[in-house]
């Protein structure tokens, strides 16, 4: 069972455990909205955006739009030991963190980008993930194609 912590709008929080998603009456209505009824009452919910890498969405629940930051049982751990994840941002290379559907390539080779920047857009799960620089550099080669198909872990873009 692993545990996670939401932080809504950087305002409340909440813990929540995976048993307890799988317990939610959640019905997909399309790839990005769903109709999910918890405690008797309904709720709209669209994923209006999605950044995988630093765990952080954007949703629209009953017309309230809300930023959700998600954080797993290593990222809480991370924290209380009062580490940071920021030994990541060296790496250069960016690796698909799950298998999928490149649906756009953003950059070109050479082109000089930021940290944060959207380099490209990973369909996985049939959710667009946002795959964004991890520091500022320069891509130095791209190794996917938009309609192309990867592995997880799968080298996509290398960067300097």
């Amino acid at each position: 069972m692993e545990n996670f912590k939401i932080k809504v709008d950087d305002s409340f929080e909440y813990d929540l455990k995976n048993i307890d998603t799988n317990q939610l009456d959640l019905l997909k209505l399309s790839k990005n909205h769903f109709h999910v009824i918890h405690n008797h009452k309904s709720f709209d919910i669209k994923l209006e955006k999605s950044d995988f890498n630093n765990k952080k969405y954007v949703i629209t629940v009953n017309a309230n739009t809300y930023n959700v930051n998600i954080s797993n049982q290593l990222d809480i751990l991370i924290k209380e030991l009062g580490f940071s994840i920021g030994s990541a941002k060296k790496a250069n290379d960016i690796k698909a963190p799950m298998p999928g559907l490149i649906l756009n390539v953003n950059v070109e080779e050479g082109q000089e980008v930021e940290e944060g920047e959207t380099l490209l857009i990973l369909e996985a799960m049939k959710m667009e993930n946002a795959i964004g620089a991890p520091k500022n550099g320069t891509v130095k080669s791209i190794n996917v194609k938009s309609n192309g198909t990867v592995e997880k872990g799968e080298l996509m873009i290398e960067m300097e």
